[in-house]
């Protein structure tokens, strides 16, 4: 049974250029201990489809239009209130922000800040608060946790406050870890300790994971399934193995074709022409038959493909080319 089962998501934010369905029908699920890796250009939808998952919207005009969020049996998050949520954020799952600085508050100590949704959920006193941080930092691999405990946000590098944010995501030991590119902006020797950080949490613990990312060496790297997303959907799914060595819609094959490699030493990179439609009035249709060279007018006039199974039902690789293995 899936810890995470996400049916048919619709979102929608409000904008000055007109109401935007970042997440339009995403369906998607999670196992215990498995690692989910979304990938897709900018823009795609990733941020927004895990936003949704908690109701992280923040100031935003953003709100769930329909579909469902099951997690763990306990309910449809996408009906319940914001007080409802604020006792499964954190507890049941946790959220680890793209940009550490502004994720931890500069006004208090790194401890208290890991430790205090411990005290209010799990009724921890003071003292026991502070070791859970201490012994969490230690975890976490933060030299010196006994001292650096009591230290301010603006006194870690960017790599330890990414620390610091993932030991908060773990104080109450949640199923489930959502994790909005955490390696943004840092080194390659940090971010692939930040990577080893999250496969150790599942490891020890059966930790389920949702890893936003746009880097497919990171998936190929950390994740068993992986979900493709352009303008809003999802566009093909499967194991690692099978939609990066075997890839069946024509923007999966384009992201791989557009990487770097050692086989293509010395040739230039192939990019994907064009740019991704407006999520305002999105095209009919499959919205990647603008840039796709296989598109015909099936794909650009009819309705818009929804997944499908390829290479057999049992494989769980699905797609949504309405061209399917033919092409």
């Amino acid at each position: 049974m899936p810890l995470l089962e996400v049916r048919d998501l619709v979102t929608e934010f409000r904008s000055s250029g007109g109401t935007v369905r970042a997440v339009d029908g995403v369906s998607l699920t999670v196992e215990p201990g498995e690692i989910l890796g979304l990938v897709g250009e900018s823009g795609c939808g990733k941020s927004a489809t895990c936003r949704s998952i908690l109701q992280l919207f923040g100031g935003s005009q953003g709100r769930i239009v329909s579909g469902q969020v099951l997690l763990n049996g306990i309910g449809d998050l996408a009906k319940m209130t914001e007080r409802q949520m604020q006792m499964v954020r954190g507890k049941e799952a946790s959220f680890i922000f793209q940009d550490p600085l502004t994720a931890l508050n500069p006004t208090m100590r790194v401890g208290r800040q890991i430790s205090e949704g411990a005290e209010r959920h799990l009724g921890l006193g003071r003292h026991a608060a502070h070791q859970l941080a201490v012994d969490l930092l230690r975890e976490v691999h933060v030299p010196s946790p006994e001292r650096r405990v009591d230290a301010w946000p603006h006194e870690f590098s960017g790599g330890l406050r990414q620390r610091v944010v993932i030991a908060m995501a773990l104080a109450m030991q949640p199923r489930l870890i959502i994790a909005d590119e955490p390696t943004t902006a840092l080194d390659v020797t940090v971010q692939n300790q930040i990577l080893r950080l999250l496969a150790e949490r599942r490891q020890k613990h059966q930790t389920a994971i949702i890893l936003v990312t746009h880097d497919l060496g990171v998936v190929s790297e950390i994740c068993d399934r992986v979900a493709v997303m352009y303008a809003g959907r999802i566009v093909e799914t499967g194991s690692v193995d099978e939609v990066l060595d075997n890839p069946t819609h024509p923007y999966t094959r384009a992201l791989l074709a557009a990487l770097p490699s050692a086989a293509m030493r010395g040739q230039p990179l192939i990019p994907i022409e064009g740019a991704p439609p407006s999520l305002v009035a999105p095209p009919p249709g499959c919205r990647f038959a603008p840039r796709c060279a296989f598109a015909t007018d099936m794909c650009r006039q009819g309705l818009p493909p929804e997944l499908a199974a390829r290479g057999g039902q049992a494989t769980g690789h699905l797609d949504a080319c309405i061209l399917g293995e033919g092409r």
